[in-house]
């Protein structure tokens, strides 16, 4: 093949795979913000470490559009981050994120962060070996989800 024709695989090749970024605690970098108003107006909270104005706009959100696995995902992780989390329903919330879009990156980090707080390690490790499968060439949420599992299990030794 070609150099030419073989660049342009390798280019329509990335095109054309979804990225799939499970917005968090930071803000999204210079130009690079969320088309969707609701994922702006939670990383500007999470920013802000407003888990209760996070909450609130992901609970709104979550009952005009209930099929939205970022929404749920998102959810969770505030519930979890805030003051006395209910962690029967950040439980629910991260399954339903997995349940809508079963290759969910963040809900799958998250989730095993949850499951740690609860000393659910082999449930945690699930996660991980699913964030593995996923991650075709590692991602940012193995590597987060790896280290705390690591973290978690040097403090119980």
């Amino acid at each position: 093949m070609k150099p030419a024709a073989w660049h342009a695989l390798i280019i329509a090749f990335f095109a054309a795979v979804p990225v799939h970024a499970a917005p968090g605690d930071d803000a999204a970098p210079a130009g690079a913000a969320p088309a969707d108003p609701v994922l702006e107006k939670v990383m500007a909270a999470n920013a802000q470490k407003d888990w209760k104005r996070s909450e609130t706009i992901l609970r709104d959100a979550l009952a005009k559009d209930p099929r939205n696995a970022d929404y749920h995902n998102l959810y969770a992780y505030a519930i979890r981050k805030g003051e006395k989390p209910n962690l029967d329903v950040v439980f629910k919330h991260y399954n339903e994120a997995l349940r809508i879009d079963p290759k969910h990156k963040g809900a799958h980090e998250y989730v095993g962060e949850a499951y740690l707080m609860v000393g659910n390690v082999a449930k945690a490790k699930e996660h991980l070996a699913a964030l593995d499968r996923i991650c075709f060439f590692g991602c940012d949420e193995y590597s987060l989800l790896k280290k705390a599992v690591a973290e978690f299990e040097a403090k119980g030794k």
